[in-house]
């Protein structure tokens, strides 16, 4: 968030998380009524990669969907996959935007900093780029996939450590008392989010 402080930063995480979670719960039970295959993970991994905003809450859903037709990590793989695609778009958003709020506070005549991309710059996507390439590469010239299970879970162990220490930073009560437009516009994009993912995959024939 461009410009935020602490208490807006806090509530768009919050809201994030509120849904998040309710996704993580309910999308795995929504995905059988719908009739996805319980075959393959492909369909739900690709809905759970695209409804769902948060990856450790991607990675619950599509977990809890492998865990209940005994498919192995395809519906993981294939969601954390997707979601990840999608976050690479934070790179260009999040620069972009930055540099014309630069530009308009330049015009104003206020003291900000000017445009930085070191601070722009999303970091963990590069982590994640390197991870990417590393494992690409290593598979590509005769490592055993199973040289990176211990890694899998242990990414597994620290989202859910995520997941846990926003939650000890969330009170729901006091987001829904102070901030109740926020989370009216939070559960309309994340109904109409679900919606296209679901009108998409229609379409084009995954479902």
């Amino acid at each position: 968030m461009i410009d935020a402080d602490d208490d807006d930063v806090a509530q768009a995480i919050s809201v994030i998380f509120l849904f998040n979670v309710l996704a993580a719960l309910l999308f795995p039970t929504f995905g059988k009524i719908l009739g996805f295959s319980i075959s393959s993970g492909k369909s739900f991994g690709i809905f759970a990669g695209t409804a769902i905003n948060d990856t450790s809450s991607v990675t619950a859903a599509a977990s809890t969907w492998d865990s209940m037709w005994n498919l192995g990590t395809q519906t993981l793989d294939k969601a954390v996959t997707v979601k990840l695609t999608r976050t690479l778009a934070i790179i260009p958003i999040t620069l972009v935007l930055a540099f014309f709020r630069a530009k308009e506070a330049k015009k104003e005549g206020s003291n900000a900093n000017g445009f930085s991309l070191k601070r722009a710059f999303p970091m963990f996507i590069v982590y994640f780029i390197i991870a990417s390439i590393i494992t690409t590469i290593s598979l590509n010239y005769g490592a055993s996939p199973e040289v990176f299970a211990p890694l899998k879970e242990l990414s597994k162990f620290f989202i859910v450590m995520a997941m846990a220490a926003i939650g000890l930073n969330s009170n729901v009560i006091k987001l829904i008392k102070s901030g109740g437009k926020p989370v009216l516009l939070g559960g309309g994009c994340w109904i109409g989010i679900t919606i296209v993912s679901l009108i998409m995959q229609k379409v084009m024939g995954i479902w």
